[in-house]
């Protein structure tokens, strides 16, 4: 049996397509001369009613010589459950009173596919596949009941904060602070101190796309003062917050931050990632602090510490989105 396959489609695609098709002075029914689909089909694809797979992605960028830009915005995910998984999950959402251990379970392991699908895909496609879900999650998450709800509870959580990062990435700001303003008060339900951290971690990023120093200090020490946060969660709010300082112009707060930082960095060496953080390492900091020097004014060691933060990213993690902004900074040090 061939394995079930998933596309991912960035919401952007059908407009994409029919504007490379204008753009080659191309009709519907010459394209589907040169690419061999039907013409009602290439309508569906640009109207958004039909979703495109990988293969067909590809086929259109090359036949419209997009050079990868509508082949990015399709991605093939090897489904996670399985026809009978998803039977139980739907069993599960119509009786909420039948919540067990393996439902949860299968839940938590669709939220860990999308964190990693995230590292590789455009927040836009992967917002149209988790908002759906998290919704519907959500939902059994306030109708559950029995010894299992709790462990719902927190897979609803992190899911609400996940989709909040979708957004700030997107650079749905708006949207990301509500849905984030919500996951705080879901981690505190939950009497999670990494969850109510990473919570304002994430507030903290927003506030850096949108320029706002004070916005970077004010979530990223909160998230460092945040009772319960790990010591990998501490060095990165640590350094990020110094960052906000040294926009400020506080040199002396930034460097006692990152002098708090640096003490923590020796245990933060032996604590293994959290799971709804898997991203942070000892090595993933660095970034950070590259930013930081950036905004002092050193630019050796900017760029020593954003090409050791960078170069120390797993294969997978490598080409994400939210690298392209220590990319840049990058440019800038050692420019």
């Amino acid at each position: 049996m061939s394995a079930r396959v998933r596309a991912v489609v960035d919401p952007r695609f059908p407009a994409e397509l029919a504007r490379l098709r204008r753009q080659r002075g191309l009709s519907l029914r010459g394209l589907a001369r040169s690419v061999f689909y039907g013409k009602s089909y290439l309508h569906d694809l640009e109207a958004g009613h039909t979703r495109p797979t990988g293969d067909v992605a590809r086929h259109l960028d090359d036949a419209l010589r997009a050079g990868g830009a509508l082949a990015a915005m399709v991605v093939d995910t090897p489904a996670v459950t399985t026809r009978d998984d998803d039977q139980r999950i739907a069993y599960v959402i119509s009786d909420p009173a039948r919540l067990d251990a393996p439902t949860v379970r299968l839940l938590a392991d669709v939220l860990a596919h999308q964190r990693r699908l995230d590292d590789a895909v455009a927040a836009p496609a992967v917002l149209s596949w988790a908002v759906p879900q998290w919704r519907t999650v959500r939902e059994l998450a306030v109708r559950a009941r029995g010894p299992h709800a709790p462990e719902l509870h927190a897979v609803a959580a992190e899911w609400t904060q996940f989709v909040g990062w979708l957004h700030a990435e997107a650079r749905n700001d708006a949207e990301a602070v509500r849905v984030l303003v919500e996951a705080g008060e879901q981690a505190d339900a939950v009497d999670s101190g990494p969850l109510a951290a990473q919570v304002e971690n994430f507030r903290g990023y927003v506030e850096r796309q949108r320029g706002n120093p004070r916005g970077i200090v004010r979530h990223f020490l909160a998230a460092y003062h945040t009772p319960g946060a790990s010591a990998l969660q501490r060095v990165g709010d640590a350094v990020q917050a110094a960052h906000g300082y040294a926009l400020l112009g506080d040199r002396g707060a930034a460097g006692r931050l990152l002098d708090e930082a640096s003490d923590l960095a020796t245990a933060a060496e032996s604590e293994p990632p959290l799971p709804l953080a898997y991203w942070l390492t000892p090595t993933f900091s660095r970034m950070g602090l590259g930013l930081a020097y950036l905004a002092l004014g050193d630019k050796a060691a900017a760029a020593d510490n954003l090409r050791a933060g960078l170069t120390g990213l797993p294969a997978d993690q490598c080409d994400a989105e939210w690298t392209q902004e220590y990319r840049r900074a990058l440019v800038v040090a050692a420019g």
